[in-house]
């Protein structure tokens, strides 16, 4: 959530950086400032009245010391209209602080300087593509068709389950999942990563601080019955918990990961895109997070792209590093590097992972604060990246790695997985 000094300071900036996003926030952010403007009026108001009621409280107390009960009963019907009046600014008070609130809430991050124009992923910006895109055989298939032919993956079996996109992994690919989350875990922990296991489903606060809600509602699995929300990432349990603290600013920066599985509702998703494992409604992600320094979250953010990025070189995966255009980013981010692999069998480019810089946008709906060294209390940074996401991973390993023998396993997974052939 953008902070109302910072908007109210620099209404024309928010604008114009808003439009990057192809968001167009003139309006509320007049309506915001004129509603500020009359809290703040009120806020007065009100805090006049209590000083008031406080020195009339005084008065009475040192009247009746002195026996002047008459005087004081004068005072003391004064002091009875004060504070139906200080009750009823109270509660316009509160109305329009709740009006304020509403209006912040629609209000995206601001996208960084670096961020390019543009309005659909074709804008993004290709910054850096590495590796060899395989020349497979003529018989190569898609993943869907090589998870039928070797067994590993039963789509129809999760579709009886459960329904579209809920997968079944047998044999040697139930290995290949946990050989890979195992491997992503283990580098991250290498990293100076904290491994966590946080819980899947969460709060409706935990779903407000990370930006989630509401502004993905309809995105999100909702279980009534105890108002929680099954987890999109783990981003959201590991960010939060750290909502309502104030760290040290020596003890930053706090570097989480963790393995959970991920659910989205992918609500209006169909066609050739979605086949197989290309989207799917639970899925498995390796996730990282860290909570930084606001001078230093843009060289973090550098730091943990190009640590994603080992990830793919350790797998041999041919990718590309995207900086997304400001029409392609979330509501939440204020920089987003997406970096994409590419499946051979489909010829395209595949997302497997988004690392974004949030700088204060979710602190401030955390309230998650440092105290610097001359003890006042800042909003901290936030960034997080998914260190991988499995199923496109396992869509290009698949794909990539097929001979007329059998699907190779890339060296770095064979001592997780116990095997170098998938056959």
């Amino acid at each position: 959530m953008l902070q109302l000094s910072y908007i109210r300071e620099n209404q024309n900036e928010v604008v114009e950086r808003l439009s990057v996003k192809n968001f167009q926030a003139a309006d509320l952010v007049k309506d915001l400032v004129n509603k500020d403007e009359g809290r703040r009026k009120t806020q007065n108001e009100l805090d006049t009245m209590l000083a008031h009621a406080n020195q009339l409280a005084k008065q009475i107390g040192d009247l009746y010391k002195e026996g002047k009960r008459a005087e004081a009963d004068v005072l003391k019907e004064q002091t009875s209209a004060l504070k139906e009046s200080t009750k009823g600014l109270t509660e316009e008070l509160e109305k329009m602080e709740k009006e304020i609130a509403s209006i912040l809430v629609l209000l995206p991050n601001l996208p960084s300087k670096q961020v390019p124009v543009g309005k659909t992923p074709e804008d993004n910006e290709v910054v850096h593509t590495e590796g060899k895109i395989p020349d497979l055989y003529s018989e190569a298939k898609p993943h869907w068709e090589l998870a039928t032919i070797y067994d590993i993956i039963d789509f129809e079996a999760g579709n009886k389950l459960t329904g579209a996109g809920f997968p079944v992994y047998k044999g040697k690919g139930a290995k290949l999942q946990r050989a890979l989350i195992n491997f992503f875990l283990d580098k991250a922990t290498a990293a100076g990563y904290k491994e966590m296991q946080p819980p899947i489903l969460v709060n409706e606060d935990s779903g407000f601080g990370t930006g989630q809600l509401p502004d993905k509602e309809g995105q999100m699995y909702y279980v009534q019955a105890d108002n929680y929300y099954l987890i999109p990432t783990a981003e959201v349990p590991l960010t939060n918990l750290y909502r309502d603290e104030i760290i040290h600013e020596k003890d930053m920066p706090i570097k989480l990961t963790a393995y959970t599985p991920c659910f989205r509702r992918e609500a209006g998703s169909y066609g050739k895109d979605v086949r197989g494992l290309n989207r799917l409604h639970q899925f498995d992600k390796i996730e990282i997070v860290q909570i930084q320094h606001p001078s230093a979250s843009y060289a973090t953010l550098e730091g943990m792209k190009d640590y994603v990025a080992s990830l793919l070189q350790m797998l041999e995966l041919p990718f590309r590093i995207l900086k997304l255009c400001g029409g392609d980013m979330s509501f939440a981010s204020a920089l987003t590097y997406d970096l994409e692999v590419f499946s051979a069998a489909q010829k395209r480019w595949l997302e497997v992972s988004s690392v974004s810089n949030f700088e204060s946008f979710q602190s401030n709906r955390l309230k998650l604060r440092y105290r610097d060294a001359e003890k006042k209390t800042k909003f901290a940074h936030t960034l997080n990246g998914s260190a991988l996401a499995l199923p496109r991973i396992v869509a290009s390993l698949l794909e990539n790695n097929q001979t007329p023998e059998g699907i190779k396993i890339p060296s770095v997974l064979v001592p997780y997985t116990g095997f170098e052939m998938i056959s």
